[in-house]
C-alpha cells in the first residue's frame, strides 16, 4: 500500500511539475471592443470602403478606422502626428521610419504585448525576421516580410525585329552587342532605350547588381566592387555608338515605356514585369508581334546576374506609446493571423475569388479584383510560409502579367539579393542612403552620356564615402560580423 501511495503521489507531483512548466494561457481581454485607429501608406483607394475591411471587422470583431499618409511629405507629417501624441493604435512603417521613431521614444515596446496576447504573429515570423526588429535587444514591431524573391525585370525586344534581322534572343553580352548594332544599321528603330543607371541583366556580367554584396566575408557597395567601372565603360561604349537613347539621361519610367510602345524603340532595358499587362497586348494589336525577354547576360568569364528582390522584410508594425487601446491592439493584429482568417484576408474564398488549376490557384476574375485587389495593404506581418503561395495570385490577375513573370523567374537561380536584406533597421541606411542611391545614379548616367563632363571614377568614390558611404559600409560590417 505504502509502494502505490508513493508511486501516486510521484505522479501527482509530475503532473504539477508539467503544468506549472508549461506556457500559460493567453488572458482574455474583457469588455467591449474598442475602435482602432490604424494609420498607413498612401494608395489609391479608401480603405475603409474596401471589402476586406468590413470582413476583417466580421471575423476579428473590431471595428477600425483607416487612415493614410498623403504621398507628398509622408515622414514630415508622421513626424507631426507622433509629436502631437495622436491616439493612434496601429502604425505600418517603414525600415528607416520605424528605426527614428523607435529611437525617439515614440513606440511602445512589444514584448510583453507579444508574450501575453500575441501567440499568434510570435509562431507566423521566423526568428531571423524578428531578429531584424529588434533595437538595442528591444522588439519595437512586428515585422512583414516580403512574400517571396523574385526577378521582377528583363530586357525586352520586339520579336518581329528579330525575326526580320534574322537574328536569335542573345545569351552573351557580345551577341547583345551585335544585336544593338544590327538594328542601328539595318531598321529605323532607337536600338535601345531605357532610363536606368544600372541595367541588371547587363551589370550582372560584371559581377555588379545587388546594391550591398557579400564579398571575401564582407559587405561592401556595389560602387566599390571590381566591375563597377567595366560596367560604366561597355555602356559609354553603347551610348557613344549610337546604341542608347539618346534621351536616355532625361527619360523617366514612362517615357522609355512610351518610346518601345510606340514603335520608336526595338528594346526596353528594365522591362518590369508589371508593365506587361499593357505592354503585351499593345505590341499584339499595334504591330501583330511579341514582345520577347533578354535574360542575363553572360560576361567573358561566364558570369551573369539578376537583381533578386523582396528578400528582407518590407514594413515594421508598431503600436504607439499614445495608443490607450494596447492590449487590444495586439489582440487583433494576432486575430488577424490566425491562418483561417489570414488566407481569407490576402486571397478570399475558394469557388468565390480563387480556384485550383493544374494544380496552380487562380484567381476568378473579375471578383478577385473587385474584392482582393488591395488585400495587401491590410496586411500587419503575415504568415510567411502560406503568403509565398498566396502572393503568386496577385501575379495571375491579369494572364500576361502572369506569364511574363513566370518567364522572368528562370534568373532567380543565377541572379544575387541583397547581403543585407535581414539586416536590422540601421541609423546609418537611413540617414544616407536616399542620399547614396541618388548620388550613384546621377554619376553612372551623366558618366555613360557625357564622359569629359565626368568627374573620374575615382574621384566619384571619394565624394560617395564622404557623403555616407563609408560610414554605411563600416555600419553594414559591424552587423555582419555579429
Amino acid at each position: 500500500m505504502k509502494k502505490i501511495t508513493k508511486i501516486c503521489l510521484l505522479s501527482i507531483s509530475l503532473i504539477l511539475l508539467i503544468t506549472g512548466c508549461s506556457k500559460k494561457e493567453t488572458p482574455k481581454l474583457e469588455g467591449e471592443k474598442p475602435v482602432l485607429r490604424q494609420l498607413g501608406f498612401k494608395r489609391n483607394f479608401d480603405p475603409n470602403a474596401d471589402p476586406v475591411a468590413t470582413m476583417l471587422a466580421e471575423g476579428t470583431g473590431y471595428k477600425v478606422n483607416y487612415e493614410v499618409l498623403p504621398m507628398e511629405n509622408t515622414d514630415d507629417k508622421l513626424n507631426l502626428m507622433m509629436s502631437n501624441k495622436e491616439e493612434i493604435d496601429i502604425l505600418k512603417l517603414t525600415a528607416s521610419q520605424y528605426h527614428k521613431l523607435a529611437q525617439e521614444g515614440a513606440l511602445e515596446p512589444l514584448d510583453d504585448l507579444l508574450e501575453n496576447f500575441g501567440q499568434t504573429v510570435l509562431k507566423a515570423n521566423t526568428p531571423e525576421s524578428w531578429e531584424t526588429a529588434k533595437i538595442d535587444g528591444v522588439t519595437y514591431g512586428i515585422p512583414e516580410r516580403s512574400p517571396r524573391p523574385f526577378v521582377g525585370d528583363a530586357i525586352g525586344i520586339r520579336q518581329d525585329v528579330l525575326d526580320e534581322l534574322k537574328m536569335e534572343i542573345p545569351k552573351t553580352l557580345d551577341e547583345f552587342y551585335d544585336l544593338l548594332i544590327a538594328i542601328k544599321e539595318k531598321t529605323n528603330y532607337i536600338p535601345m532605350t531605357g532610363f536606368e543607371a544600372i541595367v541588371h541583366q547587363i551589370s550582372g556580367a560584371f559581377g555588379i547588381n545587388p546594391q550591398w554584396a557579400e564579398e571575401d566575408g564582407k559587405i561592401i557597395n556595389r560602387v566599390e566592387q571590381e566591375g563597377m567601372e567595366e560596367y560604366i565603360q561597355f555602356m559609354q561604349k553603347l551610348y557613344s555608338n549610337g546604341l542608347l537613347d539618346p534621351e536616355w539621361p532625361i527619360n523617366d519610367h514612362a517615357q522609355s515605356r512610351d518610346k518601345f510602345a510606340s514603335g520608336k524603340a526595338a528594346v526596353m532595358a528594365n522591362y518590369g514585369w508589371g508593365v506587361s499587362g499593357v505592354l503585351v497586348p499593345t505590341m499584339k494589336d499595334d504591330f501583330n508581334t511579341e514582345i520577347s525577354l533578354i535574360m542575363g547576360l553572360e560576361g567573358e568569364n561566364g558570369q551573369k546576374g539578376a537583381w533578386v528582390e523582396a528578400t528582407g522584410v518590407g514594413f515594421y508594425i508598431a503600436i504607439p506609446k499614445a495608443s490607450k487601446n494596447k492590449e487590444h491592439a495586439m489582440a487583433y493584429l494576432d486575430l488577424k493571423l490566425e491562418p483561417v482568417q489570414f488566407k481569407k484576408t490576402a486571397i478570399g474564398d475558394e469557388g468565390v475569388h480563387w480556384e485550383t488549376v493544374d494544380g496552380k490557384m487562380e484567381p476568378i476574375l473579375p471578383t478577385f479584383t473587385d474584392e482582393r485587389n488591395n488585400s495587401d495593404w491590410f496586411n500587419t506581418s503575415t504568415i510567411q510560409k502560406d503568403y509565398a503561395e498566396y502572393w503568386l495570385l496577385r501575379t495571375r490577375k491579369d494572364v500576361n502579367l502572369g506569364k511574363t513573370f513566370e518567364k522572368m523567374q528562370v534568373q532567380v537561380d543565377y541572379g544575387k539579393s541583397e547581403a543585407t536584406t535581414l539586416a536590422p533597421p540601421l541609423e546609418a541606411s537611413a540617414k544616407y542612403n536616399q542620399r547614396l542611391v541618388s548620388i550613384e545614379k546621377d554619376y553612372i548616367i551623366n558618366a555613360i552620356a557625357d564622359p569629359k563632363s565626368a568627374e573620374s571614377f575615382d574621384e566619384f568614390l571619394k565624394v560617395w564615402n564622404a557623403e555616407g558611404g563609408k560610414e554605411s559600409t563600416e555600419a553594414y560590417n559591424a552587423w555582419y560580423k555579429k
